[in-house]
């Protein structure tokens, strides 16, 4: 039987206990086309459980309180991480400790692999998936800037089609996604590297802990020009953003150290970060200049290589 509430929870209920305070329905389809159905069924009603390290969290707290799990982790076909011609293919329930051990993931999306060896603890990256770490949409979601600066795309599938969008696309504000109630994030598609280096840094309260702030740059540098370059924050702004005017700023220009400080010091004008538990939004602004600058000159060594 399912309990609704019509008051405001105790307080004990909406901590991060062992409880969930609720009743709710559970399924652990075993294919793809039967998770389908059942988000076709239930639509905004269900929610997809993959790894559980963000939403086993929420449902204690009663941040959201589905009606229907959908328990995803038995679709075995979901997890793989493999080139096709040009193309890297991630499947959404791949681990965050697949993509760690992934010789693929560290040579083709270096800034993927960094952001896979800072996330969490082993024991969270043995159970966080990808997709669900994008689908969660956290501002903080380690896994969004380095996939916007290798331009990757979200493979998205429901019962009556599939689409593919720019993972720019995916994340519209914190917790919110373009995803339909019965779609799924079934792939991340992302193009071969190319000549171009990538990494990406944070600083958190302390290791294990969610992204205070975080960059990730990719640049390709030809006759000491550059010819390529893309910058992503997250945890700045109500969702991972590109930082264009820096992007801009670096474009064409000739590398060396005032050009790099001076883009560096430019994201400040397009991060719009929040005072919150882990930091002040004035250490935000400041802290981004040089996660930026460090990401830069890292990826910089890197595709020099």
């Amino acid at each position: 039987m399912y309990v609704t509430f019509n008051s405001r929870p105790a307080p004990v209920n909406l901590r991060n206990t062992r409880i969930i305070p609720f009743n709710f329905q559970y399924f652990e389809p075993e294919s793809l086309d039967e998770a389908l159905q059942l988000l076709s069924q239930y639509g905004p009603e269900a929610k997809i459980l993959a790894g559980g390290t963000d939403l086993l969290v929420k449902m204690k707290m009663r941040t959201v309180v589905p009606k229907y799990i959908v328990n995803i982790k038995r679709i075995s076909r979901l997890r793989y991480i493999v080139m096709d011609g040009e193309l890297l293919r991630i499947g959404a329930l791949t681990t965050w400790r697949d993509l760690e051990k992934s010789e693929l993931v560290r040579e083709e999306v270096p800034a993927l692999h960094d952001a896979a060896k800072s996330m969490g603890s082993v024991q969270v990256r043995c159970m966080a998936t990808v997709g669900g770490n994008l689908c969660n949409a956290s501002p903080a979601a380690d896994s969004a800037p380095p996939l916007l600066v290798h331009e990757a795309k979200a493979k998205l599938t429901s019962k009556q089609k599939t689409r593919t969008i720019k993972i720019e696309e995916l994340i519209t504000g914190p917790g919110k996604t373009t995803l339909r109630s019965d779609e799924l994030l079934e792939e991340i598609i992302i193009p071969r590297r190319g000549k171009g280096g990538s990494s990406f840094i944070k600083i958190g309260r302390v290791a294990v802990d969610l992204a205070i702030a975080s960059a990730a740059t990719y640049v390709v540098v030809e006759d000491g020009v550059v010819s390529e370059i893309r910058v992503a924050l997250g945890s700045v702004a109500p969702k991972p953003i590109r930082a264009r005017g820096c992007e801009a700023m670096l474009k064409g220009r000739k590398i060396n150290d005032d050009v790099l400080r001076a883009a560096s010091e430019a994201v400040v004008s397009e991060v719009s970060p929040i005072d919150d538990v882990r930091s002040s939004a004035w250490y935000r602004r400041e802290v981004s200049k040089a996660l930026v600058y460090d990401s830069l000159v890292r990826s910089l060594a890197r595709a020099r290589r």
